[in-house]
Protein backbone atom coordinates (compact mmCIF):
# COMPACT_ATOMS: atom_id res chain seq x y z
CA UNK A 1 0.00 0.00 0.00
CA UNK A 2 1.24 3.48 -0.82
CA UNK A 3 2.17 6.34 1.60
CA UNK A 4 -0.25 8.86 2.91
CA UNK A 5 1.54 12.71 2.94
CA UNK A 6 -2.01 14.84 2.51
CA UNK A 7 -3.66 14.83 5.66
CA UNK A 8 -6.71 17.08 6.43
CA UNK A 9 -9.10 17.90 8.92
CA UNK A 10 -12.70 17.93 8.16
CA UNK A 11 -14.20 21.66 8.18
CA UNK A 12 -17.03 20.85 10.46
CA UNK A 13 -14.62 20.06 13.59
CA UNK A 14 -14.79 23.74 14.12
CA UNK A 15 -11.99 24.33 16.65
CA UNK A 16 -13.48 21.18 18.92
CA UNK A 17 -11.00 18.68 18.37
CA UNK A 18 -13.70 15.78 18.50
CA UNK A 19 -12.91 14.33 14.77
CA UNK A 20 -11.12 12.51 12.19
CA UNK A 21 -7.99 13.30 9.73
CA UNK A 22 -8.55 12.10 6.57
CA UNK A 23 -5.03 11.54 4.61
CA UNK A 24 -4.36 10.49 0.82
CA UNK A 25 -1.68 8.87 -1.37
CA UNK A 26 -1.63 7.69 -4.04
CA UNK A 27 -3.49 4.58 -3.78
CA UNK A 28 -4.86 4.32 -0.31
CA UNK A 29 -6.73 6.69 2.39
CA UNK A 30 -5.72 6.89 5.86
CA UNK A 31 -8.09 7.70 8.71
CA UNK A 32 -6.99 8.56 12.07
CA UNK A 33 -8.13 10.72 15.18
CA UNK A 34 -7.23 14.57 15.18
CA UNK A 35 -7.27 14.25 18.94
CA UNK A 36 -4.55 11.34 19.14
CA UNK A 37 -2.45 10.97 15.80
CA UNK A 38 0.17 8.95 17.38
CA UNK A 39 -2.32 5.73 18.26
CA UNK A 40 -2.34 4.75 14.69
CA UNK A 41 -4.55 5.19 11.58
CA UNK A 42 -7.05 2.60 9.60
CA UNK A 43 -5.78 2.38 5.58
CA UNK A 44 -7.73 1.66 2.98
CA UNK A 45 -7.91 1.28 -0.06
CA UNK A 46 -9.14 4.37 -2.02
CA UNK A 47 -11.20 3.07 -4.49
CA UNK A 48 -13.64 1.77 -1.32
CA UNK A 49 -13.07 5.75 0.22
CA UNK A 50 -14.76 6.52 -3.03
CA UNK A 51 -17.43 4.12 -2.93
CA UNK A 52 -17.75 5.39 1.11
CA UNK A 53 -18.14 8.96 0.32
CA UNK A 54 -20.44 8.25 -2.85
CA UNK A 55 -22.71 6.33 -0.25
CA UNK A 56 -22.74 9.02 2.42
CA UNK A 57 -23.80 11.57 -0.23
CA UNK A 58 -26.35 9.80 -1.67
CA UNK A 59 -28.23 8.44 1.80
CA UNK A 60 -27.17 4.71 1.65
CA UNK A 61 -26.79 4.90 5.49
CA UNK A 62 -29.58 7.54 6.28
CA UNK A 63 -31.86 5.54 8.72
Amino acid sequence: MGYITDWRTSTRTQGQGQCVEVGFGADVVGIRDTKNRGAGQITIAARHWRDFVRDVKTGSYDS
